[in-house]
């Protein structure tokens, strides 16, 4: 689900900002920028946030800055010889390639991980340590509101859509009614041109037609429709009250209609049915594009 939310601090000559962002995806992806020097901090943001979001591309970023009180920082001249030399080969394998790339900051090289190094002797005290590390329950917390907020307007569509599925699934009930009267007087109709024209095994005859009313039978794909719209109800319900993450739930039964509307419209034979399940796979491909924002 996409959300945002950010936080900031500071203690002792220190000052923090925290960013997190959050989009869907069909796992979790977690991906952290954050200080090098800070015990254990990694640990705890990926333990708190593994534990209540099992879905979505996870970006956090942590920036602390130590203010002229705060002792200077140390560069790890290993780190930062690695990094220069990396820049320099990216730099003449573009200008081979005939690629102008601006040239990068001061800024650039000092934000790649390593270059600066936080020890814990390095002007980090524990109190700012513990300062930053409390606040990643409630940036959590900020992050997971917003992103109810998006699931509760995800619900109502999805719903919404599950609806208009119902009711096109309906109108395919209507419109297999009427395909069985029109079959019926196509095949007298053929079945009397044929007849006129040779002789046929009746016990042939009877046992053809059984094999094309079985071929063109799409009562299983309706009952099975109606089944799936009730289990993404249920789902949906589940994830209204009890908070329950149902994304990849949804996600499987969003591919289960969709192979039971293809098959509807392979069986149709009828204009009008063929026309409700082309509206079917429309509307359900919809609703799969909506289910991959959710949890």
């Amino acid at each position: 689900m996409t959300a945002f939310a950010s936080r900031s601090g500071s203690a002792n000559g220190a000052t923090w900002a925290w960013e997190v962002r959050s989009v869907n995806a069909r796992g979790l992806d977690l991906r952290l920028r954050l200080p090098d020097g800070i015990e254990g901090l990694e640990a705890d943001v990926r333990a708190a946030f593994t534990k209540v979001i099992k879905r979505g591309n996870i970006s956090l970023s942590l920036r602390l800055t130590l203010n002229d009180d705060v002792p200077d920082l140390a560069l790890d001249d290993a780190q930062l010889s690695r990094v220069l030399s990396a820049l320099d080969q990216i730099q003449e394998r573009a200008f081979t390639m005939g690629v102008t790339l601006s040239q990068p900051t001061t800024a650039d090289v000092l934000n790649q991980r390593g270059v600066v190094r936080h020890g814990p002797n390095d002007g980090l005290s524990s109190a700012i340590v513990a300062a930053i590390k409390a606040d990643i329950a409630p940036l959590l917390h900020d992050l997971i509101q917003m992103r109810e907020r998006e699931g509760q307007s995800l619900n109502a569509i999805i719903a919404t859509q599950l609806s208009e599925i119902a009711g096109h699934i309906a109108n395919a009930e209507v419109a297999v009614a009427a395909r069985r009267t029109d079959a019926a007087k196509a095949l007298e109709t053929a079945l009397n041109r044929v007849l006129e024209s040779t002789d046929l095994d009746p016990d042939r005859l009877a046992q053809e037609i059984a094999v094309l009313a079985v071929k063109t039978d799409v009562t299983e794909e309706i009952d099975r429709l109606k089944a799936h719209v009730s289990a993404a109800s249920e789902l949906l319900e589940a994830a209204q009250k009890e908070h329950q993450p149902v994304g990849r739930k949804l996600d499987f039964l969003s591919q289960e209609f969709n192979r039971e509307a293809n098959t509807l419209c392979s069986k149709a034979q009828h204009t009008k049915l063929t026309s409700v399940g082309l509206d079917l796979k429309t509307l359900i491909d919809q609703m799969r594009e909506q289910i991959q924002n959710v949890e």
